[in-house]
């Protein structure tokens, strides 16, 4: 019989029934920042309470952002939310950059084994060259202002003959073979987006205004520079993106663009709308791997169970520990997430499944991130397991490709499993384009700051024309057009954390790659390379997956070709 309870970690620094108010962290702070450090074992030591606070601290910030998204419409659960974000965080920012400078002051600090603190240390040194005072309350403001973007987008509806539907809930009908009904669809869900145009907009003049204002602070010219810095980009520079973005417009684009044309001849049409780009040329309704939310999460253990057991009993952790709310409903905040709990050692995954093909990617690519999670927790640090997001997405998108072998479980009909996987297929080279066009935006934003709504727009249209518009016309929907990055969240909540995406897209592509070769040995090294955390540089996670940390023009090449032929095998 497996084991499904999750053993609860046992304190051995801070009381075990701690309750997170200020009055109860404060003097275990205190305590962290007057303690005597009289020997690098000493150190250590205090490295590893001063961590188990930390995770302790996640965790709890963790619950309540989840139990706030899964009902933004709670007033209870948003002022939970608001508690820490406005009572507990800021208070800690200071008293948290003075331990970074206990650290670093520290004569014992070169005694450090340099291997194993190398990463570690060099992002504290970063955090406090970037870290100010003035800039606490502006992260408050701004971690409150951005979840307004959620309970908006959460509120969100739309009403299709006479039955009410989120707009993810929605968006499976843009799949149907009638292209009335998919039209419809498309058009209701971007008027009701439409309809919070103008709010959101305010919202977000809001928040690039605030970030501006925290990058000056920090001394820098804008806020890109600042979340280069911020975001310890270390491996690769604003240059590295922009060859990216021309990368993929001089290597990828074209291939999408040949599949466009070969959609639009399949479907019998002269030129593609944006609500003919999803649906199936072969004419047949549109994928449905699962019916439940519960059908969804079964259907997943056993999935990953067919790869390696012990990806399986991951899952099967979580199930037994009410670790996942997967199904869509009105009033839950929009998107995906896998939540690490820091203590426990397990993760959180949300989701807004309605039962379409994209929910059965996104559960698999929230599980990757739950595999990371379960391999990485018995790290010796909290923030050993803080990895950089082009590694988290690493352990995302590659569970994505190699999952695929096993979604026979998911459709038992041969034709609909081929489907799936040309659709899989796609979507990961479509994936690219917008990756560039949502982070070449970003750059654009606070590179040109101040600017107004109409500016925005206007330099929106623009790039996402560069990158083939999602490769359809759009003549007569100019207003729908330079809307369309108001439905990306990482905008308003996660600016910059999309590039990520591109990077880590590349490298799961090479890790499929390596597993069509020799399954066993890349499912190690891609385990392998996770439960590294993030305890050794970026690149040498990914030569440890057995792949190249490269976006150049030539290796992005190799690879597309490399999934073209996997689709033309396909047929």
């Amino acid at each position: 019989m497996i084991n499904l309870t999750i053993p609860k970690k046992i304190r051995a620094y801070i009381p075990q029934d701690l309750e997170i108010k200020w009055d109860t962290i404060s003097p275990i702070l205190d305590e962290l920042l007057n303690r005597t450090i009289s020997s690098v074992t000493e150190l250590e030591h205090w490295l590893k309470d001063k961590s188990e606070l930390e995770a302790a601290l996640e965790e709890d910030f963790a619950w309540r952002y989840i139990k706030m998204t899964c009902d933004t419409a709670n007033e209870e659960l948003v002022s939970s939310f608001q508690y820490f974000a406005t009572e507990i965080e800021p208070k800690i920012s200071p008293i948290g950059n003075l331990l970074n400078i206990k650290l670093v002051e520290s004569p014992f600090i070169d005694e450090l084994d340099q291997d194993k603190y190398f990463v570690y240390i060099r992002g504290i040194r970063k955090a406090l060259e970037i870290y100010r005072d003035e800039n606490i309350e502006l992260f408050t403001k701004i971690q409150i202002t951005a979840q307004k973007y959620q309970a908006a987008s959460g509120a969100m509806t739309v009403l299709i003959n006479d039955q009410e539907y989120t707009l993810v809930q929605a968006a499976n009908l843009i799949k149907d073979v009638s292209r009335t009904v998919r039209q419809n669809a498309w058009e209701l869900i971007q008027q009701r987006r439409l309809v919070d145009k103008d709010n959101l907009n305010i919202i977000f003049d809001e928040l690039t205004a605030m970030r501006h204002q925290v990058a000056l602070n920090a001394g820098f010219e804008n806020f890109r520079d600042y979340s280069f810095q911020s975001r310890g980009r270390f491996d690769y520079s604003v240059k590295d993106c922009y060859d990216f973005h021309a990368a993929i417009e001089n290597e990828i684009v074209p291939i999408l663009k040949e599949q466009a044309e070969k959609r639009a001849e399949a479907l019998g049409l002269e030129v593609l709308k944006p609500w003919d780009t999803d649906v199936d040329v072969s004419g047949k309704p549109a994928l449905k791997p699962f019916g439940s939310g519960e059908e969804l999460i079964d259907k997943s253990i056993a999935a990953f169970t067919a790869i390696d057991p012990k990806l399986g009993q991951m899952l099967a952790i979580m199930k037994a520990n009410n670790l996942f709310d997967v199904e869509s409903r009105k009033g839950k905040a929009p998107g995906g997430y896998n939540y690490p709990l820091a203590e426990t050692g397990a993760p959180f995954i949300f989701m807004n499944s309605a039962g379409s093909m994209r929910d059965l990617t996104t559960m698999v690519h929230e599980g990757g991130h739950a595999v990371h999670t379960f391999l990485t927790a018995d790290l010796e640090l909290n923030d050993f397991k803080h990895c950089p997001s082009e590694v988290a997405e690493l352990a995302s998108m590659s569970m994505e490709l190699i999952s695929m072998d096993q979604w026979h479980i998911y459709f038992e009909n041969e034709e609909d499993l081929i489907r799936a996987k040309r659709e899989q297929l796609i979507d990961v080279l479509k994936t690219l384009p917008w990756v560039a066009v949502i982070d070449q935006f970003q750059h654009w934003i606070y590179t040109n700051y101040p600017h107004n709504a109409a500016d925005r727009e206007e330099a929106f249209k623009q790039i996402y024309t560069t990158f083939g518009s999602g490769f359809a016309n759009w003549e007569g929907l100019d207003q729908e057009f330079g809307n369309l990055w108001q439905k990306q969240l990482h905008v308003f909540e996660l600016p910059f954390y999309y590039i990520e995406y591109g990077i880590a897209q590349l490298g799961a592509i090479a890790v499929w790659k390596n597993y069509k070769e020799n399954p066993e040995k890349a499912i190690q090294q891609y385990l392998d390379a996770l439960a590294l955390g993030y305890t050794k540089p970026m690149n040498e996670i990914y030569e440890t997956a057995g792949i190249k940390f490269d976006f150049s023009s030539s290796y992005i090449r190799e690879l597309a070709s490399f999934v073209k032929d996997e689709l033309d095998k396909l047929g």
